[in-house]
C-alpha cells in the first residue's frame, strides 16, 4: 500500500469543517485590522532563505526541502551546482512575503503595507505532536512602520484571535533582541561569559558560539540551561533607540489590554529578528509549547534587495492551534449538511432527478441523488446518513403529475409541492439553515 509521506496528514471531509472555521475566524479578524491577503508560491529560490532566514539557523542548515529546477537538472554537475539553481519548498512564510513585497514594488504604494496569509510550509524534522513536515501557518506582516505601536497591534490581533476562540490561558512573553549596533557589543560580553563553559555546552551551542551566540540562550538542553545560568542578557545591554522602542512596546500593549511577561530568553530561531521578539505560550498540550511567535525584522527587506524598510510580523501554527481547541473541548460550528436528497426508481426517473437537481443547485440549494443503484429503502437510509434536511421522492407518477412529496427528515412531516414551485423549496431549505 502506498502511504502518505512521514510527517504529513490527510485533512478529510469529516475534519475540514474545523479548518474552515478557524480560517474564517482568522480572515475576519484580519479584515477588522485592515490586513489584505497574499498568496506566495509553494517554493522559492534557495538563496532567498539562505540570505533571509540565515545560514546559521536550524531551518537552513538541517530542515529545508531542496530541489533542482528544470534548468539545473539539464546541466547538473554535482561538484559545480550553484545555489541559484536550487529551489526550496518554503519552510516559513515571512521571507516569501518580503520577496513579493520587493519584487512587486509594494513599497511604492501607500504605506504601511499590511498583509496576512494562510499557507502550508515544509521542514524536514522529526515529526511529533503538533509539529509535522508539512504544516500550515497563519501569518501577519506589516511593512514601513517603525513605531512600537505597530508591534503592539499585531500582538493584539493574535491575542484577540485566541480569546475569540476561547483560549484565554496563554502567556504572552516579550523581549528585545536589540539591533546590529548594540547586539555586536553584547555578543562580545556573552562570548566572554560562555568561553570557559564551552566544554559543558552541547555541540549545537558550540557551533552557535561563533555564528550566533544569542541563540545559545534559547537552547532546550537542560544541561546547557544550567551552564548558562547568570549569563548577561541582551535586554540589559540595549542601545538608547532599542531601549526606548521596548518601553514604548510595553506602554502600547497596556493600551490594547494585552497582559505580558518580559522574558530575556525569548530570542526566536531566525536570524532576521531585531528589537521586538515575542511568543504566546500554551500548557494545554502538556509541556509548554509556542503557539504563535514573531517579532520585528527591520533589515530583512534590504537583505533581499529591497529599500531600507522596517517590518514586523508573526507566524501561528494551525495544527497546534486545533490541538489546543480540541483539548479544551471547543465547540466548532455545526457540520454543513445536505439540503435535499432526491430518491429515484429507475433510469428514467434518475434523468429527471438530474434535471431537477440542476435547477435547485442553480438556486443555491445543495442536492444529491443516488448513483449506485440502491433500492428505494436503501436510498432513504443513505439520505438519513447524510443528515439531509429534506428528501424528495421522484417516481413516474410524480413526474407525470408534476407533483412530488417533500419530506422533512428531522420531523418526518411531508408536504406535496408542484415541481415548478422552486421558490417554496428554496424558502423551506433556507429556514432550516
Amino acid at each position: 500500500m502506498i502511504r502518505k509521506p512521514r510527517g504529513t496528514n490527510d485533512i478529510l471531509p469529516e475534519t475540514i469543517q474545523k479548518w474552515l472555521f478557524v480560517e474564517n475566524q482568522f480572515r475576519q479578524i484580519c479584515r477588522e485590522y485592515n490586513f489584505g491577503e497574499i498568496r506566495t508560491p509553494m517554493f522559492e529560490k534557495t538563496s532567498l532563505f539562505k540570505r533571509g532566514v540565515g545560514d546559521t539557523t536550524d531551518i537552513v542548515q538541517k530542515e529545508m526541502y531542496n530541489v533542482l529546477s528544470d534548468d539545473a537538472l539539464l546541466k547538473y554537475k554535482e561538484d559545480k551546482l550553484k545555489t541559484k539553481k536550487r529551489l526550496t519548498l518554503k519552510p516559513e512564510g515571512t521571507a516569501p512575503v518580503v520577496r513579493a513585497f520587493v519584487e512587486n514594488k509594494l513599497y511604492a504604494e501607500k504605506q504601511p503595507t499590511k498583509l496576512f496569509y494562510i499557507t502550508p510550509c515544509f521542514r524536514h524534522e522529526r515529526p511529533q505532536a503538533g509539529r509535522l513536515r508539512q504544516f500550515h501557518q497563519f501569518g501577519i506582516e506589516t511593512f514601513s512602520a517603525e513605531s512600537a505601536t505597530t508591534d503592539a497591534e499585531i500582538i493584539s490581533l493574535a491575542d484577540k484571535f485566541f480569546k475569540r476562540l476561547g483560549i484565554d490561558n496563554l502567556t504572552l512573553k516579550i523581549n528585545s533582541v536589540g539591533c546590529p549596533e548594540c547586539r555586536h557589543a553584547y555578543h562580545e560580553k556573552l562570548k566572554k561569559f560562555l568561553e570557559p563553559k564551552l566544554h559543558d555546552l552541547c555541540e549545537t551551542c558550540n557551533e552557535r558560539y561563533e555564528t550566533n551566540p544569542l541563540r545559545i540562550l534559547d537552547c532546550k538542553n537542560e544541561t546547557c540551561q544550567e551552564t548558562i545560568h547568570g549569563a548577561p542578557m541582551m535586554i540589559d545591554h540595549l542601545c538608547d533607540d532599542c531601549s526606548v522602542h521596548f518601553e514604548e512596546l510595553k506602554i502600547s500593549l497596556q493600551a490594547v489590554n494585552c497582559d505580558y511577561v518580559v522574558d530575556p530568553k525569548i530570542v526566536r530561531g531566525l536570524d532576521y529578528y531585531t528589537k521586538t521578539a515575542f511568543e504566546f505560550i500554551s500548557t494545554d498540550l502538556g509541556a509548554q509549547a509556542t503557539v504563535c511567535g514573531g517579532g520585528r525584522y527591520n533589515g530583512l527587506v534590504k537583505q533581499v534587495d529591497g529599500p531600507e524598510t522596517p517590518g514586523v510580523g508573526f507566524g501561528l501554527g494551525i495544527e497546534r492551534l486545533l490541538m489546543i481547541l480540541e483539548a479544551r473541548d471547543f465547540t466548532f460550528d455545526e457540520k454543513e449538511t445536505l439540503d435535499v436528497f432526491i430518491i429515484t426508481f429507475d433510469k428514467e426517473t434518475k434523468y429527471e432527478a438530474m434535471k431537477y437537481a440542476t435547477k435547485l443547485r442553480n438556486e443555491g440549494v445543495s442536492v444529491d441523488i443516488d448513483h449506485i443503484e440502491r433500492s428505494f429503502k436503501a436510498q432513504f437510509r443513505y439520505s438519513d446518513s447524510l443528515d439531509s434536511k429534506y428528501t424528495i421522492i421522484l417516481g413516474p407518477d410524480e413526474i407525470k403529475n408534476q407533483l412530488f412529496t417533500l419530506k422533512n427528515m428531522k420531523t418526518g412531516n411531508q408536504v406535496e409541492i408542484e415541481m415548478d414551485n422552486l421558490e417554496k423549496i428554496v424558502k423551506l431549505v433556507k429556514e432550516r439553515r
